[in-house]
């Protein structure tokens, strides 16, 4: 993967926006990644766009609203992929392997979702069409209740750790704070995230409202190069990007394995040729507390049952030893489905081109991604570096 690079980059706001459309954030993020490119739209040889939808939208065929951006877009070749809550990771790999493959030199791709307009029922029943055994159900809490099993069997085998996801979700809480992009830039604290109470009910099993990320709207985009492809952009390298399936019906899963999602990991430090220890920030997939707690034993931090300590320890805060989700995660910088991917790639770029701003971890040059569709059933990984 280590002959693609970002050259450009775009981000909406996340959060209730309910004056965008979907097309409208879609049209803003992809401008503003070519601009940043220093490329023309005519100079862009494909377009791959990242959604999931799910009947949150009546148009059903959105890839050519990324033209909408600019006439000279007219002709690109544009594809729509989904892959759940991964789609954006699945659209930056379609991307990349139109590169590599010589069909194309450079590459928009677009995440976006449009999804606050709808009634909480919809959007629960929306994203269970990602869940095998409760597709076309309809459910206020939807996934959360998924995670909340989760949740259950964790704490039966390890204990209960309802403090340690207190824990992640006021560090996402503090993290997003300075994340002019996030949909929540409250700093919360640990006692607020571990009481429940009116404004921090239960939501489904020892799940809180804070261990659930919100509902939003929001777009990226990300422009892709072959080397030389934006001489006169700053370059981020894609050492690796790597993805791994498990089986769809819960029942062949181990919930606690996160089996598949250790295989995506695995494969991009392999391909990337590096260790844990070289990366600099994580942005992992948190689209619930119990869900971050997890991913610690996929990237290594810690074997399993072993997260609690790695978060007591403060070894994943923004000044800690690796740094997890100094964007705010999902947690607090919103998860509009289908742009999530792209987004945690571009708040690792902001990073590695000391463009972060307040969020800047210093001296940041090597990050990984991961990003999951479904209960870790669609996962990505991957490693990026600074080139220039």
């Amino acid at each position: 993967m280590d002959d693609v690079e970002i050259v450009g980059w775009g981000h909406t706001p996340f959060g209730r926006l309910p004056e965008e459309t979907l097309e409208s954030l879609i049209v803003a993020a992809a401008r503003e990644a070519i601009a940043s490119a220093g490329l023309r739209p005519r100079e862009i040889d494909e377009i791959v766009l990242g959604t999931y939808n799910a009947g949150l939208q009546p148009l059903a065929f959105p890839s050519s609203l990324v033209l909408e951006a600019d006439d000279d877009l007219l002709f690109t070749p544009a594809t729509r992929v989904e892959n759940a809550c991964a789609s954006g990771s699945a659209a930056l790999l379609c991307g990349v392997r139109a590169i590599r493959s010589g069909q194309a030199r450079r590459v928009l791709v677009v995440g976006a979702e449009k999804m606050t307009h709808a009634p909480a029922e919809a959007v629960g029943g929306a994203l269970l069409g990602a869940d095998y055994g409760h597709a076309g159900e309809c459910a206020p809490a939807g996934f959360a209740r998924l995670f909340a099993d989760v949740a259950e069997a964790y704490f039966t085998k390890y204990g209960d750790h309802s403090d340690a996801l207190a824990r992640i979700a006021a560090k996402n809480h503090r993290n997003g704070v300075v994340n002019p992009y996030a949909h929540l830039r409250s700093d919360l604290g640990f006692e607020f995230c571990s009481t429940v109470g009116p404004r921090n009910p239960v939501v489904a099993g020892p799940l809180r409202r804070t261990d659930c990320c919100p509902v939003s709207d929001g777009a990226a985009a990300v422009v892709l190069a072959a080397p030389g492809g934006a001489p006169r952009a700053p370059a981020v390298r894609i050492r690796a990007l790597a993805q791994a399936n498990d089986f769809l019906p819960a029942a062949r899963r181990d919930p606690l394995a996160f089996a598949a999602a250790h295989g995506a990991w695995q494969a991009a430090l392999g391909q990337a040729r590096v260790r844990l220890s070289d990366l600099h920030l994580l942005e992992l997939h948190d689209c619930f507390t119990i869900a971050e707690l997890l991913e610690y034993e996929v990237v290594g931090l810690c074997p399993p049952g072993g997260g609690g300590q790695v978060v007591a320890d403060r070894v994943v805060d923004r000044d800690g030893t690796l740094p997890v989700n100094p964007s705010g995660g999902l947690k607090a910088k919103g998860h509009p489905v289908g742009a999530t991917g792209v987004s945690q790639h571009v708040m690792a770029v902001l990073q590695l081109t000391g463009n972060a701003g307040a969020m800047q971890i210093p001296g940041a040059t090597v990050a990984g991604v991961f990003n999951m569709g479904g209960l870790a059933v669609a996962n990505y990984a991957s490693v990026l570096e600074r080139v220039r």
